[in-house]
């Protein structure tokens, strides 16, 4: 069992992956029940596969990991870029506001290698497909324009941020001419972009996982982060910086402590002064240093440094990058206690299965991507044997010797809010009286502020930090031997890791099965027809799937989503990680592609 495990080898031979799926109750429980019950600060969640490295550029720059303003704002904004990001499929709700803003009048710019012609792209004033992993490249020639043509706003740069000097001097070499053959993007092209961006009144920036997703995503969340500081465009309606979380719930699973290295509200486990508040207000010593991420949590497995492992509402078996290796770790574990609404691919791994509850099954709160903390009410009962989440995870604390007695979800709120700042004049009865109230709140009796850092920044002096970025290659580059790059996805029918939406009859008869999306120029080139099968072969294995001509994936690249367990993604996907946020490289690997000349099943 986890108790023998901890008693025999010491706390740090236990993790925990917790989930965003859940709600803010279940992710505070969670966390806390790894560090106080297992005495070990190895637990983390999926956000380290999505967007860590914004979380890190964001906590650098600007001192908070929330987006500084909801999407709402596209109403005020006359300059939108959504770069690294394909809201049609992936972010449907946020796409609306975007696409009424572009008819509005605003002048929508999309960034991406995938062009998007079908989607959000079609709305767009400028459509940037520039070379995958040359994000750097791009952005930084956007900063040279700004600083050689005096579009910096000096009065704002002077007086709310520091770093600009050393940013100014690292951009001088990246001019947009210089660029152009390492982007794919015309000189022209990127200074009128620049200019747009700068020169408009208010221009927000939205970003997904093509920015975070590389060995070097904090980089490209740094360039991001400059561009609004040196002109300005943040802390004012329609201007600011938005990571559109995936997840239902990845903003309030971080804020809640769902993370190695902090406690809940981004606060470090390693500063002695912090980490004794939480001794007392926890009532026991906690370890003094950060714990693993979801990918070194893998690799000490198969070290054999950590034994045993509770896993609620993840599917690393799928998600992981190189998920051979993932496997090969979960089944290499002593104990594994698995919490889930179905049997996942790691389920089937483990030696106890917790048979869990659904969102429309429970109590709890939701913070999304807005900063809305949403209360969810049940409309259906657990089916079967099946628990709320938080009377497990309590079941399961009492288990490893802790005196936890919580009657009612609410009761987790209430302390959470004890120790959140982030929470302050939210509470479980305003919500009940409310459904969503957006944080950061004034008053018990005033809505929350959509737009943050109008007047200061959450960090030690106040100010913004903006943290030059230089140019680095993807980790994997192509070459003879495999001369294409793959990039991940999602699909607009099938969530993460289909463990949910392939269950959904009506969403797998959409999408049945695997595809590799390739350029109908390049299957042409290798006489591939629609719906012929091929073999995508990168140095970590090999997957069969289907070709589908798709017009928006560039000459020289495959696309393949991650949801199909029978063709797996991440079986293939590069696992280095970014330095700083320890982000797998999921975007960018060199791939080759085999057609085949049988069918799937023969093939296999």
């Amino acid at each position: 069992s986890l108790v023998t495990i901890r008693d025999r080898d010491g706390a740090n031979a236990l993790a925990g992956f917790g989930s965003a799926k859940g709600s803010n109750e279940e992710a505070y429980l969670f966390q806390k029940l790894v560090r106080t019950g297992f005495g070990t600060n190895n637990v983390d969640h999926c956000t380290r596969l999505c967007h860590a490295s914004s979380v890190a550029a964001l906590l650098e720059g600007v001192g908070s990991a929330a987006v500084t303003a909801t999407f709402n704002e596209c109403k005020n904004s006359d300059v939108i870029i959504v770069i690294g990001a394909n809201p049609t499929e992936n972010h449907p709700v946020a796409a609306t506001f975007f696409k009424q803003a572009a008819k509005r009048g605003a002048k929508l710019i999309v960034m991406d290698p995938r062009g998007q012609t079908q989607g959000i792209a079609r709305y767009a004033s400028h459509v940037l497909q520039f070379k995958p992993g040359r994000d750097v490249a791009l952005l930084n020639a956007m900063l040279h324009t700004i600083v050689e043509e005096g579009m910096v706003d000096v009065q704002y740069v002077q007086a709310m941020t520091e770093g600009f000097e050393a940013m100014k001097e690292r951009v001088k070499k990246f001019s947009p001419e210089a660029m152009e053959p390492v982007c794919g993007i015309p000189a022209a092209t990127i200074r009128e972009v620049a200019r747009l961006y700068a020169r408009s009144e208010r221009s927000l920036i939205f970003w997904g996982m093509g920015i975070s997703q590389h060995t070097h995503g904090t980089d490209n969340a740094r360039c991001l982060i400059a561009l609004a500081l040196v002109t300005g465009q943040i802390g004012r309606p329609g201007t600011g910086l938005h990571p559109l979380r995936g997840q239902n719930n990845v903003q309030g699973a971080s804020d809640a402590g769902l993370i190695p290295m902090f406690f809940p509200d981004y606060k470090s486990v390693e500063d002695a002064t912090i980490r004794s508040v939480y001794d007392e207000f926890w009532g026991t010593q906690l370890p003094p240093k950060r714990g693993l991420t979801v990918v070194e949590i893998m690799h000490a497995i198969k070290d054999g440094v950590i034994k045993g492992m509770y896993v609620m509402g993840e599917n690393p078996a799928m998600s992981d990058p190189d998920v051979q290796h993932a496997r090969e770790a979960l089944a290499h574990l002593e104990h594994l206690v698995v919490q889930d609404i179905f049997l996942t691919e790691t389920a089937w791994h483990a030696d106890v299965v917790l048979p869990s509850s659904a969102h429309a099954e429970k109590w709890g709160t939701f913070t999304n991507t807005n900063r809305q903390v949403q209360i969810a009410r049940p409309v259906l009962d657990p089916p079967g044997e099946a628990r709320q989440d938080w009377k497990l995870i309590q079941s399961l604390a009492r288990g490893v010797g802790l005196k936890w007695n919580y009657t009612d979800v609410s009761e987790v709120f209430g302390e959470m809010a004890q120790m959140m700042p982030s929470l302050n004049n939210i509470t479980w009865s305003r919500l009940l009286a409310e459904d969503a109230v957006t944080y950061p709140c004034d008053a018990p009796d005033k809505p929350g502020n959509e737009i943050i850092f109008a007047t200061s920044f959450p960090t030690r002096s106040g100010r913004a930090k903006i943290v030059p970025a230089d140019l680095l290659p993807p980790h994997e580059v192509p070459d003879d031997e495999y001369p294409l790059v793959l990039t991940t996805g999602r699909l607009l029918e099938h969530w993460h890791t289909g463990s949910m939406t392939r269950r959904a009859s009506n969403l797998d008869a959409l999408e049945p099965e695997a595809i590799a999306g390739l350029n109908p120029r390049e299957m042409d080139k290798r006489g591939i027809p629609p719906g012929g099968y091929v073999r995508v072969v990168t140095r970590r294995g090999e997957v069969v799937l289907k070709a589908r001509a798709d017009r928006d994936v560039a000459e020289g690249m495959v696309f393949i989503p991650f949801a199909f367990a029978e063709a797996p993604a991440n079986m293939l996907t590069n696992p280095q990680l970014d330095p700083m946020g320890k982000i797998p490289e999921f975007k960018v690997c060199a791939a080759r592609i085999e057609k085949l000349e049988r069918t799937r099943e023969a093939a296999e």
